[in-house]
C-alpha cells in the first residue's frame, strides 16, 4: 500500500465517519423530523455506485469508504421510516 492509498483511507475514514454523529443522535433521540428521506436515499444509491466503481478499479479506499457509508445511510433510512 503506497502513500496515496493511505491518504485515501484516511480521507475515507473522515468522510464516512461524518455520518456517525447523525446516526447516533437520531438513534438516541428517536426523532427524524428534520431528516430528508429523499436525500439519504440518493446518497445511498450514489455510495453503492461508488462502491461498484471501486471494485471495478480495485481501489480499496473507495470500496471501504462507500460500503461503510452505505451501511450508515441504510441505518438512517431505516430510522427515518421507523420514527
Amino acid at each position: 500500500m503506497d502513500g496515496v492509498e493511505i491518504l485515501g483511507l484516511v480521507a475515507a475514514t473522515f468522510t464516512t465517519g461524518a455520518f456517525v454523529p447523525q446516526v447516533y443522535k437520531t438513534w438516541k433521540e428517536k426523532s427524524t423530523k428534520d431528516i430528508s428521506l429523499t436525500m439519504y436515499t440518493i446518497l445511498l444509491l450514489g455510495a453503492l455506485m461508488w462502491a461498484v466503481y471501486g471494485f471495478s478499479i480495485q481501489s480499496l479506499p473507495i470500496i471501504i469508504a462507500n460500503l461503510a457509508t452505505a451501511v450508515l445511510l441504510l441505518i438512517m433510512i431505516i430510522l427515518k421510516i421507523k420514527y
